[in-house]
């Protein structure tokens, strides 16, 4: 592998610094990814919003970050990455102010648009930075240093929220990001060096594909609203069966679209002749679609109906997060050792197990008893998942398109958390202000528990059926 010139070495200064930029600006990212829910019940109190406009807070996020994630790293490639990156971490600050001073539901919503949009221009630059900045025999200490810290953001990410949301108010969960953004800033124009795929530039930027990434877009938008307004408008009603045929007609405009351009595609179609990829895939929709479904339902569930504030909310998850950055490495290990296909049906029967213990929670429930063994079996069955399919989804294409199969999975991810966001309330009968009612609440939430135990046997059954060891591919020359 041919270091790029001036390739930083970790123990340099500048190898230091933009190691910081890079973990400073993942965590905004995960910091926003895990308090948001748990400031919804606030938030929905003071802006006196509807279920909508709480799936609304979650998808409108969601939403343009899946979108347009590809495109982001394509941008990077093109105008340079640390450009690109720079102009991510301005956006998501803005936004995130915007956020902070919403008045009411819709300026809120507008601006978690906004912000996913600068996630998707953020999310990547920060990985891509690292591959292309840093010397060959230190890039992977790199990476795992950036993925380690990154993650213990995440891990902190709700007790730090809860806090702020029980201290001062819900928005500054948005206003914890200017600060950051601030050193993210200073660090990346003092040390990060600029970089670019000179192929791309040349070539006039392949997979530069901002038609492709509108009709993605236009597709998830419109089944998102139909979802999601549905419940108040009615199945039948003429704006949601509107909704509903653009959703449909902008996917299907988004596959025949990709298809003509092949290789030079945001998505090039011929991935998908590998099954396994395609299955992988599937999987990951599932499977995050029922943690999106929880992770919706459970903060908004404890504070609403049990009655806890929402610092002890956020601290409630946190041994799952902390299962995963201590077990992920192990689960990695065991899926290279022995295949993926046992522990990506093993891990989501456990965490059915993790649900259905925490389907019981109830008023007067006791954490120690009650809710930790079921987040400890969740979050083992996660452990179980994660690295596996990811490594998993690496190996089942070609090397050369290694980056455009990760960013996929990473956007198939996020779109099954938003049709489980969107289609949830719609399937249990929760809207309006019913999640401010406990009786219509513990309803709701224990069917959607059910509904995510569902999908979870789905992804298992999936995984055993369709998943195997990927074949070893051939060195580089």
């Amino acid at each position: 592998m041919t270091a790029p010139p001036h390739a930083l070495r970790l123990r340099s200064g500048a190898g230091r610094g933009t190691l910081l930029a890079a973990i400073l600006a993942s965590g905004m990212v995960f910091l926003d990814s895990t308090v948001v829910n748990v400031a919804l019940p606030r938030l929905g109190a003071e802006l006196e919003a509807t279920v909508s406009g709480l799936q609304w807070t979650i998808n409108g996020y969601l939403l343009t970050l899946a979108a347009f994630v590809l495109l982001g790293g394509a941008l990077g490639d093109r105008f340079g990455r640390r450009r690109v990156f720079l102009l991510g971490v301005v956006w998501f600050a803005v936004a995130s102010v915007l956020c902070g001073l919403a008045q009411d539901t819709g300026w809120l919503v507008v601006a978690r648009f906004l912000q996913g949009a600068g996630g998707a221009l953020l999310t990547p630059g920060s990985l891509s930075v690292l591959q292309s900045s840093f010397h060959p025999d230190d890039r992977g200490r790199a990476i795992g240093a950036w993925s380690g810290l990154a993650g213990v953001t995440t891990a902190l990410g709700p007790f730090l929220g809860g806090w702020l949301i029980d201290a001062l108010s819900w928005r500054w969960i948005f206003f914890i990001n200017l600060p950051l953004a601030v050193a993210v800033i200073l660090a990346a124009l003092r040390w990060v060096p600029e970089s670019r795929d000179e192929n791309a530039s040349r070539s006039g930027g392949k997979r530069f594909d901002v038609t492709g990434a509108l009709l993605g877009a236009l597709g998830l938008a419109g089944v998102t609203y139909a979802l999601i307004d549905a419940p108040a408008r009615g199945p039948r009603s003429l704006p949601v069966l509107l909704a509903a045929l653009v959703g449909v007609l902008g996917a299907v405009a988004f596959v025949l679209v990709e298809r003509r351009r092949g290789e030079a595609a945001m998505l090039p179609t011929g991935l998908f002749t590998s099954r396994l990829f395609s299955a992988l895939n599937l999987f990951t929709v599932v499977v995050y679609a029922a943690l999106g479904g929880f992770t919706f339902f459970f903060p908004v569930y404890l504070q609403n109906v049990v009655g806890w504030s929402a610092v002890r909310t956020g601290l409630a998850t946190v041994p799952m997060t902390v299962l995963l950055l201590i077990g992920s490495a192990r689960a990695g290990a065991l899926s290279a050792r022995i295949g993926p296909r046992l522990p990506l049906t093993v891990g989501p029967v456990i965490a059915v197990g993790g649900l259905l213990l925490l389907r019981r929670v109830g008023p007067g429930t006791s954490y120690w008893v009650d809710v930790l063994p079921g987040v400890l079996l969740f979050g083992l069955g996660l452990t179980l998942v994660v690295a596996p399919l990811t490594a998993s989804v690496l190996a089942a294409v070609a090397d050369r398109f290694a980056g455009v199969a990760s960013g996929f999975n990473n956007a198939a991810s996020r779109v099954g958390g938003l049709l489980a966001v969107a289609a949830l309330p719609l399937l249990v009968g929760l809207s309006g202000t019913g999640y401010e009612q406990p009786a219509e609440l513990t309803h709701a939430y224990r069917g959607a528990l059910a509904w995510c135990a569902g999908l979870l046997l789905a992804g298992a059954v999936t995984a055993g059926l369709l998943v195997h060891r990927p074949p070893r591919q051939a060195p580089p020359s």
